[in-house]
Parts: C-alpha cells; sequence; structure tokens
C-alpha cells in the first residue's frame, strides 16, 4: 500500500468518502466513484443484502474492482446493530438488540455476540460495522433510538457498549459507537429534521457523555456523530456532525481521541435540508470529522467530492489537515488487515450460522424476556386452550428500521410448541373497523395476546387495547414487542410482557416464556413507572 505522500489531492479525498447503493450488484455509479474518484469505503443496506452468498459475492465483486484501480484496501461497512437494525438477515447468526441485552444485565453476552457478529461479517467481506450504538435511551417518546440503546443509565450503557466494542474489534471489524454525543433524549427523528437539545454541559457529562468516554477510553477504532444541536456547548447552533466546538473541542481536544470520526449518513434531512450536502462535507471536515458519510444518491456523493476537493484548492482546508484525517484512516485499515483475500465461498458456508453460536443466541434472547406483570395469572399458557393473538403489521418507522417476513409472527412460533393459536392480523395503527373487528373475534377464547409495536406512536394500537380490556380485563395478556414504553397507555393489564424487539428469534423467546418452557429472567433496563422501575424484575 502505498503511503500517503504517494497521493493524489483527488485520492485522499475519496479516502474520506463511504458512499452506498442500491441492488445486489455494483452499479456503474459505484464503479465509477472507485475508478474516477478513488472512493475509498462503501456502507451496505438491507437493499445491498439477499442472501449470504450474494453478499459474499458483492463484496468479492468490489474489492476486486478497487484493487484494479488501487492498492488501497477498499473499507467496507453495514449497519449490523442486532435486533430491529440488522442487514444482512438471511443465514447469518440471529442477533438481540441492545435492549434485549441491556435486559440481561450480562456484559459477557454483549461481548459474545459481538465477537459472533464480527466474524460472520468478516467472512463476508464486510470490515466495519456502524454498532454498537451507545445512546442512553431516557425519553419515552425517542422515535428514532429507542431499542436501539441498551437502557437508561449510563452505567448499563457503558458496560454493555465497551463489551460489544470489544467483541468486534477481537473478530477485526472496526467498531464504531454512535450517536456522539447521545442521541437518546431526542422527541426528533434527525432522519426528518434537526432534534435541539437544550441540555447544559454538567448533565451532559454525568449522562450523555459518558458511555462515549468509556468506549474512548477503551480503544473504540471510530466514533459516529450525531446531527443534533446542543445550544449550550454550540454557540453557532450548529448540528454536532457540523460542531467544531463538539467534536474538535470535546472529542479531539479535551478527551484526545485521535481514531476515525465519521459523520452520520449526510443525506438525512436534519443536514441534507438545511445546508446541503457539499457545503456539510466541508464544513465536517471543518469541524473535525474524517469520514463522511453519504449514502444513496450518486449526484450526491459526486457533490460532496468536489466540494471537499475544491474547498482545498481554495484554501478553505489545508491539505495538511486531510493528511491527518487520510493517516487515520490508512492506520485503521492496516490494522484491521483489511487488506486480506476474501476466503472463496466454498470455505465460508459452514462457518456462518454455526449451531454453536444459534444456541448462544438463543439463550442470550431467552434471558432478555421481560415479565413486568402478571397479576391476571395468565401464564403459562394453558395448553388445550383455544389462543387468540391479535398482531400488528410491523412498519419501517424509518430508514434505521428494518422488516422481516410476516409469516415469523408470535402466534406461528406458539402453533409450532402445539397451542391451538388464531392469529388476527390488523394494522399498525388500526382503523376503528380493524379494533371492532378484532374484538368481536376475540370473545369465546379463553386466551387472549394483543401485541403492541411503538403504540406511543400509533393511536389506533392504544384504542384496541382499551377495548380488548374492557371485554377481557386481567385476562388480557399484552406483549409489548418493540417499545416497553407501551405500558404507560394501558398500566391496567393485568399480564405485561417485553421483548424489546419483533424479530423472529425474540418470537421464539417470547413464545418459549409464554408456554412455560422458559422461565423469565429480564430485568427492566428502562423506568417504566414507580412500580416498575429500572431493573425490576416480575
Amino acid at each position: 500500500m502505498r503511503t500517503i505522500g504517494d497521493l493524489s489531492l483527488r485520492e485522499k479525498i475519496g479516502q474520506m468518502l463511504v458512499c452506498g447503493f442500491d441492488g445486489h450488484q455494483p452499479t456503474d455509479g459505484i464503479r465509477d466513484l472507485i475508478r474516477q474518484y478513488g472512493l475509498g469505503n462503501i456502507i451496505y443496506f438491507s437493499r445491498n443484502a439477499g442472501s449470504v452468498e450474494q453478499v459474499h459475492r458483492l463484496s468479492s465483486e468490489l474489492k476486486q474492482w478497487a484493487a484494479e484501480h488501487s492498492d488501497i484496501p477498499l473499507g467496507i461497512a453495514i449497519d449490523q446493530e442486532g435486533g430491529m437494525v440488522t442487514r444482512v438477515t438471511n443465514g447469518v447468526t440471529p442477533l438481540p438488540g441492545n435492549m434485549a441485552i441491556g435486559a440481561t444485565r450480562d456484559e459477557s453476552a454483549a461481548f459474545e455476540l459481538a465477537r459472533i457478529s464480527g466474524s460472520e461479517l468478516r467472512l463476508l467481506g464486510i470490515n466495519i460495522n456502524f454498532a454498537p450504538a451507545v445512546d442512553i435511551n431516557n425519553n419515552p417518546l425517542n422515535p428514532v433510538i429507542g431499542v436501539r440503546s441498551y437502557g437508561e443509565t449510563p452505567e448499563l450503557v457503558s458496560r454493555m457498549g465497551v463489551a460489544a466494542v470489544r467483541g468486534f474489534q477481537s473478530a477485526g471489524i472496526a467498531a464504531t459507537v454512535k450517536h456522539f454525543p447521545g442521541h437518546g433524549d431526542t422527541s426528533v427523528d434527525s432522519h426528518f429534521d434537526i432534534p435541539v437539545l437544550p441540555l447544559d454541559r454538567k448533565r451532559l457529562e454525568q449522562l450523555e457523555l459518558v458511555p462515549f468516554k468509556k468506549a474512548v477510553e477503551a480503544g473504540v477504532d471510530m466514533v459516529m456523530t450525531a446531527h443534533i444541536v446542543l445550544p449550550e456547548i454550540e454557540p453557532k447552533k450548529l448540528p454536532s456532525t457540523l460542531s467544531p466546538a463538539v467534536i474538535t473541542g470535546i472529542l479531539r481536544e479535551e478527551w484526545g481521541y485521535d481514531g476515525i470520526v465519521i459523520t452520520d449518513c449526510l443525506e438525512m434531512d436534519a443536514i441534507a435540508a438545511h445546508y446541503g450536502v457539499g457545503p456539510a462535507a466541508v464544513m465536517a471536515v471543518e469541524a473535525g470529522v474524517d469520514l463522511v458519510m453519504v449514502s444513496h444518491r450518486y449526484d450526491r456523493q459526486r457533490e460532496a467530492f468536489e466540494a471537499l476537493l475544491q474547498a482545498v484548492i481554495d484554501g478553505r482546508i489545508s491539505e495538511e489537515r486531510i493528511d491527518r484525517s487520510v493517516t487515520r484512516i490508512f492506520q485503521l485499515k492496516q490494522q484491521r488487515k483489511m487488506e486480506e483475500a476474501m476466503l472463496p465461498w466454498e470455505a465460508v458456508e459452514s462457518r456462518l450460522e454455526a449451531a454453536e453460536e444459534r444456541r448462544t443466541a438463543e439463550r442470550i434472547s431467552e434471558q432478555s424476556i421481560t415479565v413486568v406483570k402478571d397479576e391476571g395469572k395468565n401464564l403459562p399458557l394453558r395448553r388445550g386452550t383455544d389462543t387468540c393473538v391479535i398482531w400488528p403489521v410491523v412498519r419501517a418507522a424509518n430508514d434505521a428500521d428494518e422488516r422481516y417476513a410476516d409469516k415469523e409472527t408470535l402466534a406461528s412460533y406458539l402453533s409450532s410448541m402445539g397451542m391451538q393459536i388464531v392469529e388476527n392480523v390488523v394494522g399498525t395503527d388500526p382503523t376503528p373497523e380493524e379494533i371492532a373487528q378484532a374484538v368481536v373475534s376475540s370473545k369465546g377464547f379463553g386466551q387472549v395476546i394483543v401485541a403492541t409495536y411503538n403504540a406511543a406512536f400509533f393511536p389506533g394500537q392504544s384504542k384496541l387495547v382499551d377495548e380488548l380490556l374492557a371485554v377481557h380485563g386481567k385476562r388480557l395478556i399484552v406483549a409489548a414487542i418493540r417499545n416497553p414504553f407501551d405500558y404507560s397507555l394501558f398500566p391496567e393489564a393485568g399480564t405485561y410482557v417485553c421483548s424489546y424487539e419483533s424479530r423472529p428469534l425474540a418470537m421464539q423467546s417470547l413464545a418459549r416464556v409464554l408456554t412455560g418452557r422458559v422461565s423469565p429472567t429480564g430485568k427492566l433496563p428502562v423506568t417504566l413507572s414507580t412500580n416498575f422501575a429500572f431493573g425490576w424484575r416480575g
């Protein structure tokens, strides 16, 4: 690999970009970015991931194409957080998400799941993971973090986050903590607008910043910025991604962090709609960022490159400043051995989703299920009793969320365990007609389970549960299959259980707990009420 002194300015700037594309094969646009612009890093989304064999082939083709035009290894990144944010889902070990892991209180689980995931990603040619999220979720109405957080305390989030960082990096994956300086107390989704957090420095040091500082002290490879405004810290009211006070002031100068700082995607409306992708790319580098992410559009990716190039030509950014970032990028690529050749598919296939790793994931997932209360004495479910399961269609809320096959529901797993199940599917935000039909159809069943999914954002779900409670009272079982804070909408529910996600693995674990095959051991990683506080286990 050449030294920085051997690179042209265009090649250096190309190393500072992370770009995405559509489809299961390299597009003309992504090939052009590698050939003409020296693009050094790529990000995969679920739109790029079909089978694991296809992902392996995609990585191989991209790396080969990059090798034909440069001797600098290609960084291939992904958001493989686990739980609701999982880009590669088929053919790899299923991973519980952060809040589920937080409910286990087991940092060895966080390490082991990250190690397993990292090892499998590496086999698929992926060498960077934009995980773990170490935001502290202390706002029940947070629309974008929620169960992507380990919990509500800096101590829990720090322990789990550092363990995950060590797990990924032990597997040869560059780990990334996000979203600095902390996206957990927002009520606005930065995919759509700019969240503003009027928090003073004392509060930040006691809460939001703690997990990031612990990760920095533990040697995390990368820190991803959040597009949030901290007006008490940033005098110009700039989003943290563009803020010298946040990036250079806190992260670089106060903490002495010399690893890589990367932006969240600049195409999110918090940035693109207010600043423009090209100008924002320049402002981010001026603030202290090393890697600029533009995940979607080819025209905006070229715009970011050209804006950075022109900023150096005009003297706004010095080439010495560019060299500092490229030096960090080169060091990481060497440290994580990104130049290593991929194994052929025949040598990879048998090493993915191994039985032992699957059992580990299942055990941890089962340990996360939290029975908050069972005042109705409805658990375990009675075999031989007709059971109605009312299920909301799961809908992705933003670009972070994923979907899964409709057949992999709680009802399907309960049926496979010998229960007599009738499933009634309603919309994510049920209509009055759907509610009336579901309530009527539930009558006459010996057991009724209703699943809720982010009910605070979908009023129809609350209305559905209220009407079911009016008919079934304490006999109703409410299963929160994503946000545990749904509890506040119907605290009179007789039985309330949290799975923290609606992924198939979580639904299997939930079914095992409901049927009594597994004893529930999960502890609340967040406070639901005075009676059901952080750490509660029913």
